[in-house]
């Protein structure tokens, strides 16, 4: 006698989630659609993967008995007009006997330097391609960005041409050490998935527009960890003309080795300015040297940190004070070679003005 009441509670059961399952197929979207953020992202590539391209590098190195022993290199490059100019990384081409370009369109072109950045890891290639060819990556601004930001990375990982990489600005205004020892400034953060080969890549805006060059990611394994970085195209837009014209960049320099003075360090030395940038060292026959700049005599302990004391103290540069050594180099790498700028300093305990053209920095 219970056997029905079973099958009927089975059936309705049965029912409930067929009804369920319906409804919940309703409510996915077909197979075949993409949201709106995926059609972005489809669009960007389309329209910008043509500008980016495979860069070879070979170098000739020497093994234990001196015999002559070629190394390749593969990197990144963006195409930037229709004579053939691609803005890549310094260091993707560096020592490069012979340079080898592949576009997207698997065509391949021996490359000519055309100059170089080391202090900002930037350099231009040109090759001789019909201008049918080459699809330049239009550049968008830096200056507006924002910590948060979709962006889209194009290059060559691992040597798997035209690979696309998303992901968001992690951070703006970053310091980065180049492996030559230069502290390169302003770098964007992102954690687009950045691998070796994308060096010399474009970061893209949700646009299609250049926003930085990929230039290095930090990684203990070496591989993307998400905290990679570009040099922003700000930098970009103000050095590859030089680059073009004369093949290497004018940078402004004041010859002289700075660091920041805290609070704990003015109390230490009994210094009553809070803030300001310490002269470590002064450039014999340098800018600063000529304009009377003092640097250290002596090293002290504050804390943990060693700091050279005896010289001058900058507390002001073109009438707006120092916070730190860093701001202040920051500023004078926006500059040209050429221009003055106007200081304060305290020497002694006393207050003193003074004015320094900024030199070149040596190459």
């Amino acid at each position: 006698m219970e056997t029905p009441i079973l099958l009927n509670r089975f059936r309705g059961l049965s029912l409930i989630f067929l009804a369920l399952l319906a409804l919940g197929q309703g409510a996915l979207a077909p197979a075949s659609a993409v949201t709106p953020d995926e059609e972005n992202n489809v669009s960007v590539y389309k329209e910008r993967s043509g500008g980016v391209v495979n860069i070879t590098s070979t170098a000739i190195g020497y093994d234990y008995f001196y015999n002559p022993v070629p190394t390749s290199g593969a990197g990144s490059g963006i195409v930037i007009d229709k004579k053939g100019h691609i803005v890549t990384n310094n260091h993707v081409i560096r020592n490069a006997q012979r340079l080898e370009v592949t576009l997207s369109d698997g065509s391949k072109w021996l490359a000519n330097l055309v100059g170089t950045d080391p202090k900002n890891d930037i350099a231009v290639i040109s090759i001789d391609s019909p201008a049918d060819k080459l699809s330049p990556v239009p550049f968008g601004d830096s200056a507006h960005l924002e910590v948060g930001q979709k962006v889209l990375a194009i290059g060559n990982p691992f040597g798997l041409q035209g690979t696309l990489t998303t992901g968001i600005i992690s951070s703006l205004v970053r310091t980065l050490r180049t492996e030559e020892g230069v502290t390169m400034e302003n770098i964007i953060q992102t954690d687009a998935a950045i691998n070796p080969g994308n060096s010399g890549g474009p970061l893209l805006n949700t646009a299609g527009e250049l926003i930085g060059v990929n230039t290095a990611i930090f990684s203990p394994s070496g591989g993307n960890v998400g905290i990679g970085f570009a040099v922003p195209v700000s930098v970009v837009k103000k050095i590859v003309p030089q680059l073009i014209s004369k093949g290497y960049v004018s940078h402004p320099w004041l010859g002289v080795t700075v660091q920041t003075l805290s609070p704990e360090i003015a109390d230490s030395l009994g210094i009553k300015s809070r803030k300001g940038a310490i002269v470590v060292q002064v450039v014999a026959g340098g800018p600063a040297d000529k304009a009377g700049l003092i640097g250290g005599q002596r090293t002290v302990r504050v804390g943990n940190t060693i700091v050279v004391v005896g010289g001058d103290i900058i507390l002001e540069m073109d009438g707006k004070p120092v916070e730190e050594a860093q701001q202040m180099i920051r500023s004078i790498s926006e500059k040209e070679a050429g221009d003055k700028i106007s200081l304060v300093l305290l020497r002694q305990g006393k207050r003193l003005d003074i004015t320094a053209a900024l030199g070149e920095a040596p190459r």
